[in-house]
């Protein structure tokens, strides 16, 4: 395994820790080239693994993508070119390129995609935000939102809008509107987590047909904006983080022996092996890039 992405996972773990991660989920790292590119510097981050953001991988400076969404989620029976995920995650094996995927841990995480999206929708100062009914302990998936002073739902998605750079969302309305207070928060596909919760709004990416009617039914307001809508625009903040915790690998203290620090790892009999100078100059010349290629797979005509 390479340097770049033995310390991408220390810091992938620090960020948002899979032990928070969903029971049914695939996280962590996925792929593991077998061919690591020795001088190799360059994390890419992607919401998805495509063919377009397969083609930046395979510049010749990535070590490692980050893809949000897991790019091995059920048991493979076989691994193909026949198949594009499958045909991508070969081809950046063969070439020396790892594959991270974090997905419902990012989002569960204080301070991770839940909590980003709830910025959009109330202002720190008259609002407060809590996930306890969706389980503290773990962080869970979801938040909810609740507002000191009620808004219209005008207001509401107009500052969703602008918070995600959307020109459209699709809004579900019961019959007698209200202003409103209470907003449920879920990224990507949030039906299964926001159903039945008490809330006078869904605010999540997509859900089934008959879940927003459900919804709509029982007198809430439902706003989808989108799957991955409501998760790409965390990504410039999770680069910045990244880039972070490189250069406090590169760049620590030196007289901390004998405590497991940040730039050193443990050895599996415990011990912690300090970086030597060259190893931290790796880290240090570490970027970290959000995909250009990667976007929402569907658009409005």
């Amino acid at each position: 395994m390479s340097l770049v992405t033995r310390y991408a996972q220390k810091a992938m773990e620090k960020i948002a820790p899979l032990r928070l991660a969903e029971k049914w989920d695939n996280v962590g790292l996925l792929l593991e080239t077998p061919v690591p590119r020795p001088n190799a510097t360059r994390v890419l981050l992607t919401i998805d693994l495509t063919p377009s953001v397969l083609e930046e991988a395979l510049e010749p400076s990535t070590a490692l993508v980050v893809s949000y969404h897991p790019t091995i989620f059920r048991p493979l029976s076989s691994l193909t070119l026949s198949n594009p995920l499958q045909a991508s995650l070969l081809k950046l094996a063969a070439a020396g390129v790892s594959v991270y995927s974090p997905h419902t841990a990012l989002d569960s995480v204080h301070g991770g995609i839940n909590d980003w999206l709830a910025q959009c929708a109330g202002v720190p100062e008259n609002s407060t935000l809590s996930d306890h009914s969706f389980d503290v302990r773990r962080g869970r998936v979801g938040r909810l939102l609740s507002l000191q002073d009620p808004v219209s739902i005008e207001e509401l998605v107009g500052r969703i809008k602008k918070h995600l750079h959307v020109e459209y969302v699709d809004v579900g309305r019961p019959v007698l509107p209200r202003r409103v207070s209470t907003i449920a928060i879920c990224a990507g596909s949030g039906g299964s987590v926001l159903g039945g919760f008490d809330a006078d709004v869904y605010f999540t990416g997509e859900m089934a047909h008959h879940e927003v009617q459900a919804a709509v039914a029982a007198g809430r307001y439902v706003i989808l904006c989108g799957h991955t809508n409501t998760e790409r625009g965390y990504l410039p903040l999770l680069a910045s983080k990244l880039s972070s915790a490189f250069a406090a690998f590169a760049s620590e203290d030196e007289s901390q022996e004998g405590s497991e620090s940040l730039g050193s790892l443990s050895t599996t009999s415990g011990s912690s092996v300090a970086l030597t100078e060259k190893e931290k100059e790796t880290l240090k010349n570490v970027q970290v890039f959000v995909s250009k290629a990667d976007r929402h797979p569907l658009e409005r005509m």
